[in-house]
């Protein structure tokens, strides 16, 4: 087995190997940081857990990160993988076998070492179908994955024990993916006997290794964080500790900053303040963007009449006046039309998507036996501007005869009735919209595109599953050599074009993200750890009037 250690010459030699960004032994400490100190960030929306094989939401992400660690993580600010509680690790020459030897003295938040064996139960506990993790997907290229996702297994047969502080993973394809999906939530470690003490309710009690631990979480009102003393990244983190307030309109959490009660209003800058904000130098300043890699879309579910007809959803595609929409968001996007963003490798820069043709969309309409149209729902999260656009999108329905009543939600319970195979026939993505997880076009596919994702719980919306489509993601997958990097996105190209043929979609746009800090808040121009992953850094932020 060829080794690789936390090392920048031995992690590019992995990254020549794999096509994969290089890592570095650790980060970089802002000198500048003050230790001691608390902020109060605010959302709109109570979290629903913070359970790192279930949470899947943009809020819920940045906490967990925060309580929790992975065997890889990447550097902040960049796309580069690194070593987290992962102190080396090793690849075999095939790509099938990935050895990871643990830091000594990681200590959960109840001070019990992590070992070998957390970190087996972690991965058996998210692919376990009884856990409903929308993640469970993305660990199916590990050996018995197929037989614990049917349930006629409760471990995987690919994840072994060698002692307490190496683990072995074992692989039925080589995945240009798996160093990846080892830094997302989904495969953050946690303790065995505080899962089985809590239940279900382990969301609501998180004890994981991370800089910060749960203090308090009334429902409805805060969560808070307090820092972890015996974390085992030395020097992290700055703050003492973090409130989360929510309930928070967007536009009431602004002026709060901007009086300086609170530091970090995360649910963007409300469309209504945006030009005011980016026309103050002093405001402008203190704005953070970020979430490059996203698509905001309509889902329409496949398995629901009349959406189970590909006429109907090709005509809706053509019903929706994409430019329009960018307009209510200030033109902080760009018209989609494909479900990759422009800057992920993969996108089909030939591919020109569905015109805006409303006689054209008519047309399809009465192929598909409906001349006069018909009635349906529309699913939207109900914090501006998603509203609006729903409304949007809702004339343009109209316009072919399509009567859409709206159902503005709280992200929650959009979410939730996403996850159900009868709970809406269509879903505006705004605020939930996907960003990737990692920077791979894979990414799009497998949780939101993909049989895997078309679950209970999940993730696939749309409820879209294409077996085909399935086995040659598979095969793209397997393409590790960055010599055939071109072939491998071609192939995904392919995929998502044949997807667009299925018209189970209709991207929209892509979108970036806007936040403002407060003056006094340090360590946070890279509020979004990277362009792919939209949640805070907060084991870098500190406060720079500590004494």
């Amino acid at each position: 087995m060829k080794k690789f250690l936390a090392s920048t010459v031995a992690a590019s030699a992995l990254a020549l190997m794999l096509g994969m960004a290089s890592a570095r032994a650790e980060d970089t400490v802002d000198p500048n940081a003050k230790q001691g100190g608390e902020i109060i960030a605010t959302y709109k929306d109570d979290v629903t857990t913070l359970d790192p094989a279930i949470g899947y939401d943009w809020q819920n992400w940045s906490m967990i990160k925060s309580l929790f660690d992975g065997l890889m993580d990447y550097e902040p600010g960049t796309t580069k993988l690194k070593p987290d509680l992962a102190e080396s690790y090793e690849i075999s020459p095939d790509g099938k076998t990935f050895t990871f030897k643990l830091r000594h003295g990681v200590k959960f938040h109840n001070g019990r070492e992590m070992t070998a064996d957390d970190v087996k139960y972690s991965l058996d506990r998210v692919t376990n179908p009884k856990t409903q993790s929308p993640g469970a997907g993305f660990f199916g290229s590990i050996k018995g994955y197929d037989d614990v996702a049917a349930g006629k297994a409760e471990s995987l047969s690919g994840v072994t024990v060698v002692d307490p502080y190496i683990v072995k993973f074992e692989l039925t394809r080589p995945d240009a993916t798996f160093l990846h999906v080892m830094a997302i939530n989904f495969s953050h470690v946690v303790p065995k006997e505080e899962v089985e003490k809590y239940g279900a309710d382990f969301g609501k009690h998180p004890v994981g290794t991370g800089a910060f631990k749960l203090a308090e979480w009334t429902l409805g009102q805060r969560i808070v964080f307090v820092r972890n003393p015996d974390y085992w990244h030395k020097g992290l983190p700055h703050l003492d500790k973090i409130t989360f307030e929510v309930g928070q309109e967007p536009i009431v959490a602004l002026l709060r900053m901007q009086k300086g009660e609170i530091d970090l209003p995360l649910d963007n800058i409300p469309p209504a303040k945006f030009q005011e904000v980016m026309a103050d130098p002093e405001q402008k300043a203190r704005v953070v963007e970020g979430g490059q890699l996203h698509t905001g879309y309509i889902t329409m579910n496949t398995t629901m009449a009349p959406f189970d007809n590909v006429k109907v959803r090709q005509a809706v595609n053509m019903a929706i006046n994409k430019a329009r929409i960018v307009q209510i968001v200030n033109n902080r996007a760009v018209p989609a039309n494909q479900p990759l963003p422009p800057s992920m490798p993969g996108y089909d820069k030939e591919f020109k998507g569905y015109p805006y043709d409303v006689a054209k969309a008519k047309a399809l309409l009465a192929e598909a036996g409906h001349p006069d149209g018909f009635d349906t729902q529309l699913f939207a999260m109900n914090t501006d501007p998603n509203p609006r656009i729903a409304q949007a999108i809702q004339q343009d329905l109209a316009a072919i005869g399509i009567k859409a009543s709206i159902q503005a939600l709280a992200q929650a319970n959009v979410i939730a009735a996403g996850g159900d195979k009868a709970g809406a026939p269509m879903i505006w993505s705004g605020g939930m919209g996907w960003i990737a997880d990692f920077p791979d076009p894979s990414n799009f596919y497998g949780p939101i595109l993909g049989c895997a994702g078309a679950v209970p719980g999940g993730w696939n919306w749309s409820w879209y599953c294409n077996k085909d489509l399935d086995a040659k993601a598979a095969e793209a997958d397997s393409i590790t050599d960055p010599a055939k990097s071109e072939e491998r996105n071609k192939m995904w190209s392919a995929i998502y074009d044949k997807i667009m043929e299925d018209a189970p979609w209709v991207p929209v746009f892509n979108e970036q993200r806007f936040t403002i800090k407060s003056a006094r808040m340090g360590g946070a121009d890279n509020l979004y750890v990277d362009p792919v992953h939209v949640f805070v850094n907060y084991d870098n932020v500190y406060v720079k009037d500590v004494q």
